[in-house]
Order: C-alpha cells, then structure tokens, then sequence
C-alpha cells in the first residue's frame, strides 16, 4: 500500500519512490519528452520538500522517464506563444506574463522559486541526464549538486538563439565565463561525452550503463549521515553565494523578461512564424541556419 505522503499530495507529473535511504523524483511526462509545465513545476518542488523532509532519506536523484530527462519548457502554453488551460479564476484579476516587463518577471520570479528550492534543500541531489536536457532541462540539471549523463545525451539552450536568456543561469558556475558564453551566444547542445571534458557534468557513460552509475554514486553518498551531507553541501553552497550565486538568480529572471520584449529580426521572425506555420515549423525556421548545433571539441 502506498503511504501517504506530508507534502507531495498529487504524482500526475511527477513519480516518487524511496529506496535504502534515496529518494528518486521522476519527471513522468515521457510521451512529451519530459517538458515543464506549472503543473508539474509545482509537483517537482513538493517532491523535493517531501524528500528533504523524510528522516529515512540521506541522497534524492533526479531523473526523466523515458527516452529524455527534460527537452525544457512546454512551449504549447504561453510560454511559446500558445494558450495555457482555462483556469478556475478570473485571470483579469491578476498578472497576465505578457502584459508588462515586470509582470514578465513577476512569473517568471515564481516559477524560479520553484526550481531553486534545490539549492536550499539539505540533502544532495544528483540530476541523471539522458537524450535532450534542453533549455528548462538544463536549469534542473547545473542547480542539482552532481550532474551524470549518456554519452549521447545532449545538452544546451538552444532557446538562446531567439526565445531569451537562462531564467537561472547557472552556466559560468560549472564551466566559466568562455564556456558559458560560448554555449548561450549560440544555442548549441554538446554531448553528455564532451560536456564531461568541460565539467558542464561531473561524468558522462554509455547509455546502457548510466542508470548503474547513478545508483552506485547514489549508494555510496547515502552511506554518509544526512547531518554530515548537509555539512558538505551548505558549505559549499553558501561559498558560491558568497560569489553572488543567489544575487544572480533575481537578475538573470529579469534580464530573460527583458529579452522577451526583444524587437531583433530573430525573435520577431521566430514570433510571427509561431503565429502564421506553428511551434514546430518555428523551431525548425529558427534552428536551420545553425547546421546541427553540436559543439565540437577538439580532438587534443
């Protein structure tokens, strides 16, 4: 019989188990690739909370069902230009995220503080990467405290090219300030293989043995006491705020929401063809002229 949690009250995005004192938070929208919406946004924080709360829990990884761990953002919603579902509300009410600037990030704000929670949780949290780890992917994954990924997994912001700026940009604290610029002034993926190269992840492996990896690094944390994960963690944590780490997080939100508003060729093309072709005809328009957007490494 499944025991009832304190605060994780509904699993329709979001799967959660418990086993020799890890937790495994699962995004379950595998026919979608994974992608976020408020709903599932809201399921994953009460997932980390619920983890972080429980006493038999030492170590909580985070993983995508199916083919991808995350391919980013829903962009059938608002967030791409579609149309969210009817609330229950009036919506006139309050702020629309396409109203003002500061509406903009307002939402975007909100949505941040449901993500970053993994920064403040007490326990280690180790983010499994396989096939796309894309834009909002990408945020889940350099806010966990250890990323793993596939070789083949792919990894990158491709929104970068006409959407806006990483609402929590996290890059430059994994890989440096050339990287990350690299990364974003592009929007090209790199592979799990060579993202390991650059310390974007801790380590990449075949695919086939990844989910072997992930549970073996997860084994040997948990045997540590959480008050002593704990330690390590806010240690660190509290280091890279001393770098400007959470100051970051309120700027990089509302340089995005200013990004938004961008009156480029790029980003009013990418807008008039969600209207007039689609979202998938706009992605493609959008990413054509960048060949296969992979990152390259030298063989040296």
């Amino acid at each position: 019989m499944t025991q009832q949690r304190k605060w994780l009250k509904s699993t329709d995005m979001v799967s959660f188990d418990v086993r020799d004192q890890v937790a495994w938070i699962t995004l379950n929208r595998p026919d979608k690739r994974n992608t976020l919406n408020a709903h599932l946004l809201k399921e994953l924080n009460q997932a980390f909370i619920e983890a972080d709360n429980l006493a038999d829990v030492n170590v909580i990884v985070l993983q995508g069902e199916g083919r991808d761990f995350c391919a980013g953002y829903d962009l059938t919603g608002s967030y791409g230009g579609g149309k969210d579902e009817e609330p229950e509300f009036d919506a006139s009410q309050y702020r629309s995220r396409s109203a003002t600037l500061d509406d903009d990030c307002w939402h975007l704000e909100q949505q941040q503080l449901l993500t970053s929670v993994i920064l403040d949780l007490h326990k280690p949290v180790i983010c499994k990467v396989q096939g796309y780890c894309l834009a909002g992917g990408t945020d889940l994954a350099l806010l966990s405290d250890i990323v793993i990924a596939a070789d083949d997994a792919k990894i990158g912001f491709p929104a970068a090219r006409a959407n806006g700026t990483p609402p929590t940009n996290f890059w430059l604290y994994h890989v440096g300030p050339q990287w990350a610029k690299r990364m974003l002034f592009t929007g090209d993926t790199i592979m799990g293989r060579d993202a390991a190269r650059i310390g974007l992840v801790l380590d990449a492996y075949p695919a086939d043995v990844l989910d072997e990896q992930v549970a073996d690094m997860a084994r040997r944390m948990s045997k540590v006491d959480a008050e002593i994960l704990s330690a390590h963690k806010r240690a660190i944590n509290l280091q890279m705020e001393l770098m400007g780490a959470k100051t970051s997080l309120r700027f990089t939100a509302e340089l995005d929401a200013r990004a938004h508003l961008a009156q480029g060729p790029r980003r009013v093309q990418f807008r008039k063809d969600v209207a007039d072709v689609g979202l998938k005809q706009a992605l493609k328009n959008r990413d054509e002229p960048f060949g296969d957007g992979i990152v390259k490494l030298s063989a040296r």
